[in-house]
């Protein structure tokens, strides 16, 4: 790859990231609907509206009120995401150019602009259909999504110390992580946007209990139709605890399984290369993290900071699986 295409991937890569966590940041402060329309903000394309004659003109045409610095966050956000979208376009055209070996990557182009071009709808549904729990979770995910799609050919760009030693089956835990993880990212987002994430306020028990009241059958219906206004939440109290626990749940789960992975990580490391025990050290360090963040969320009552980073470290988590499945997967082509 040459280095104009590596630059342009790594600035896009932290660009990425830092959209991602804005845009938790936005959820999580109440602010995703900070402006009611898309992709203006009470019909301004730059800016938010703070003289008198514009608040007043803002106030009588949307039947939300002006929330200055709420409208502020989003706007912001949405700056950053346009921006995003330009680099995006950018490394989809050079995709398709033939690299130093005379290759197209065509497949890769597409996947990328098409993913781009859906996580900008669900950023716009996510404003005109109210915060509905479904494209607020899809909108999380789609940003996850493009991270890993462009941290993949930010990999294709790097050389890891590797040979073809890699038990196949090592490749399929991988895959059986990577999706235990993908549920458990969803549901993070599912326990956010109703509003759930305080639904049980001590740890490790749920109302003093181990196993609370909860309406499962309410907490988990994905489409309660159009016109619903779902900021702050729907749900009777017993259906986002069902919501919080079965997050608690699957973090046990999600832990184990990664843990089980990692450690098969470091076993292959022997034969393969140092490069998988580095990414099975980091993966783990992730998990401990992420999983104390977690806790912390619960024991102090969701601040603002360690929610934003739960998010951050779970797309961190999240890439060093996927890291690691493009390594397995550079392993077996050496093999064969």
């Amino acid at each position: 790859m040459s280095p104009a295409f590596r630059n342009i991937v790594i600035t896009t890569l932290a660009l990425t990231f830092i959209v991602v966590v804005l845009g938790a940041y936005v959820r999580l402060s109440d602010a995703g609907l900070g402006c009611p329309d898309w992709p203006g903000c009470y019909g301004k394309m730059l800016g938010v509206p703070t003289s008198q004659a514009e608040l007043g003109a803002a106030n009588s045409n949307y039947q939300r009120p002006v929330e200055i610095d709420k409208a502020w966050k989003e706007m912001i956000h949405r700056y950053f995401a346009g921006a995003l979208g330009i680099l995006i376009f950018i490394i989809s055209i050079l995709l398709f150019k033939k690299d130093s070996q005379g290759r197209r990557h065509i497949a890769a182009a597409v996947l990328l602009s098409g993913v781009l071009l859906f996580q900008a709808l669900l950023g716009m549904w996510t404003v005109t259909l109210q915060l509905k729990p479904l494209i607020v979770m899809g909108h999380l995910l789609g940003g996850f999504a493009l991270f890993n799609l462009i941290a993949w050919q930010w990999l294709r760009c790097q050389s890891f110390s590797l040979n073809g030693r890699v038990d196949a089956k090592l490749l399929r835990l991988a895959l059986i992580a990577l999706l235990v993880l993908v549920c458990q990212i969803a549901l993070g987002g599912w326990v956010s946007s109703n509003y759930a994430a305080l639904a049980c306020v001590d740890f490790p028990k749920c109302q003093q209990s181990w196993w609370p009241p909860m309406d499962f059958t309410n907490g988990f219906i994905i489409w309660r139709g159009l016109g619903i206004d779902y900021e702050f939440g729907v749900l009777d109290h017993p259906a986002r605890v069902a919501i919080h626990y079965t997050h608690r749940l699957a973090a046990l789960v999600t832990a184990l399984v990664i843990f089980w992975y990692a450690f098969g990580l470091i076993k292959q490391a022997q034969q393969a290369g140092p490069a998988l025990k580095n990414i099975a050290v980091l993966m783990l360090g992730l998990l401990v993290l992420q999983v104390s963040l977690g806790i912390s969320n619960i024991l102090f009552k969701l601040p603002l900071f360690i929610a934003v980073m739960h998010n951050g470290v779970a797309l961190l988590l999240l890439f060093s699986l996927v890291s690691s499945l493009y390594m397995i997967n550079c392993a077996q082509n050496l093999r064969t």
